[in-house]
C-alpha cells in the first residue's frame, strides 16, 4: 500500500505493506505522531539514555591515529561506549517506551550483526516484555557471542534457514511474523528504512547523535567540523550523525558502504544499486537483470543488507551526501589500525568508516577536522577477524 507524501523523503520511502497490515502501521503512525509531541515521553526517553544506556558520550580526538595518518585532526563519537556497545541501544529504548504506551506485550526485531539484537533484548528484559530475534544462520554463526547474549537477556533467537541466510532474510520473517501478531506485539526495526514511519522514527531517536557531536565540538574547537564519517548498512547510526549537520552547507558528509571483495558487495548507492521496492520502501536495492535481490557481501554483518535507507537515496541524489565504499580488507586493516594506535578495538561495521577516514585525513590540511562515528565496539567481531585471518573462515 502507497502512502501519501508525508511518508516519503523526495521520491523513497513510502508505505508499501499488504492491506492486513494496515490497521498496525495506522497504530503506530498515531502512537508516533503523538508521543513525539509530548514532553512527557521525551524526559522518559532520555532518563533512560544517560542513567541506564550511558549517555553522553565522548567526542574523542584520536591523536596518535591522526598524527600516524598525518593531515586533519580526527576525532571519534564513541557510541561504541554505550550501554551493549553500539548505537543501537538509542533507537531500541525509544521504541520499546512507545511500545509499552501502545500496550504491547512482546516486541519482536531482526538483527544481522547481533547488536541490535542485544539492544532489543536488553531493553525486552528492562521493560518487562518478552522478545523473539529473528538472525540469519550465516550472521549468528559469525556473532555467536552475540546470540548467546540475546539468550542470557531472556530473548528467544529465531536462526533464519531461507535466501542467503543473513540480514535480509531475517527482516522477511520478522515481517511475516509482524502480520500474523500484531495486536499484542510491536516491531523493533532496528534501522531508518522500511515503511513508514520506521524511516522518521528511527533516525529522531538516533538523532541524539548529532546533537551531542555537534555541541561537543563546538566546545572543544569553537567551530564546526570539516567532514563527518559513518558507515552506511540500513544507515541509522550514519543519518543519526548527519540530521544535526544537514544545513550547514560547509560541512562535507561521507557515507562509507561496505565494498565486500570487489566483486561482491553490499554497496547500494555506489556500486550497481537500482531504484525498487523492498521491505516496505523505495529505494536504491541490489537486483539482477531479473528483478530478484542479490547476494550481498561483506565482511561486517551489520553492512550486509542489499537496499538502505529513504533519506539516505534521497541525500544521495541531491549530492548534500558523497558515499563511498571500503573493501573487506581495507576495513580490517582500518580494525587493526585503531586497536594499536588508540586502544580502542572497533566494531567491523565502523572500520569501514575508519577506512575512509584513513584514505582522507591525510589529504586534509592539519587545521581541519573530522568526525568519525564509532557506531559499535569490535567484542563481537574479534574471533571472527581471528578466523578469518587464520583461514578458517571465509570473508562472509
Amino acid at each position: 500500500m502507497n502512502r501519501p507524501t508525508s511518508s516519503y523523503f523526495g521520491k523513497y520511502g513510502g508505505q508499501f505493506i499488504p492491506e492486513t497490515l494496515v490497521p498496525a502501521f495506522r497504530e503506530l503512525e498515531a502512537a508516533y505522531e503523538k508521543f513525539s509531541k509530548d514532553s512527557g515521553f521525551a524526559k522518559e526517553v532520555d532518563y533512560y539514555l544517560k542513567q541506564y544506556a550511558g549517555r553522553e558520550t565522548p567526542l574523542y580526538y584520536a591523536e596518535r591515529l591522526s598524527k600516524k595518518i598525518g593531515g586533519a585532526k580526527i576525532y571519534l563519537k564513541r557510541e561504541d561506549l554505550l550501554h551493549t556497545g553500539a548505537h543501537k541501544i538509542n533507537n531500541a529504548l525509544g521504541q520499546a517506551l512507545l511500545a509499552k504506551k501502545m500496550g504491547k506485550k512482546r516486541i519482536i526485531a531482526e538483527t544481522g550483526a547481533g547488536q541490535h539484537g542485544v539492544a532489543s533484548a536488553t531493553v525486552a528484559a528492562l521493560f518487562g516484555l518478552k522478545c523473539d530475534v529473528y538472525m540469519g544462520r550465516v550472521d549468528a554463526e559469525r556473532q555467536a557471542p552475540n546470540v548467546y547474549r540475546m539468550k542470557l537477556l531472556g530473548a528467544n533467537v529465531k536462526i533464519v534457514e531461507t535466501g542467503s541466510k543473513t540480514l535480509k532474510d531475517a527482516v522477511n520473517e520478522a515481517i511475516r511474523d509482524y502480520t500474523a501478531s500484531f495486536a499484542d506485539t510491536h516491531y523493533l526495526l532496528g534501522s531508518a528504512l522500511g515503511p513508514h514511519p520506521y524511516p522518521t522514527m528511527v533516525r529522531d531517536f538516533q538523532s541524539v547523535i548529532g546533537k551531542e557531536a555537534r555541541a561537543q565540538i563546538l566546545e572543544t574547537e569553537n567551530r564546526l567540523p570539516d567532514t563527518l564519517i559513518a558507515c552506511v548498512g540500513g544507515g541509522s547510526n550514519a543519518i543519526g550523525l548527519f540530521s544535526a549537520f544537514l544545513k550547514d552547507s560547509k560541512v562535507e558528509m561521507i557515507g562509507v558502504e561496505a565494498g565486500g571483495d570487489g566483486k561482491k558487495h553490499a554497496a547500494r548507492l555506489t556500486g550497481d544499486g537500482k531504484v525498487g521496492i523492498l521491505h516496505g520502501m523505495k529505494s536504491y536495492l541490489l537486483e539482477d537483470e531479473f528483478g530478484q535481490i542479490k547476494e550481498t557481501h561483506s565482511v561486517s554483518a551489520g553492512l550486509d543488507y542489499p537496499s538502505v535507507g529513504p533519506q539516505h537515496a534521497q541525500l544521495f541524489e541531491q549530492n548534500r551526501v558523497k558515499y563511498v565504499s571500503a573493501l573487506d580488507s581495507e576495513a580490517l586493516s582500518a580494525f587493526h589500525l585503531l586497536c594499536e594506535t588508540e586502544g580502542i578495538i572497533p566494531a567491523l561495521e565502523s572500520s569501514h568508516a575508519i577506512a575512509h577516514a584513513i584514505k582522507v585525513a591525510g589529504q586534509m590540511g592539519k587545521n581541519k577536522i573530522i568526525i568519525v562515528n564509532l557506531s559499535g565496539r569490535g567484542d563481537k567481531d574479534v574471533d571472527h577477524v581471528r578466523r578469518v585471518e587464520d583461514g578458517e573462515g571465509e570473508l562472509r
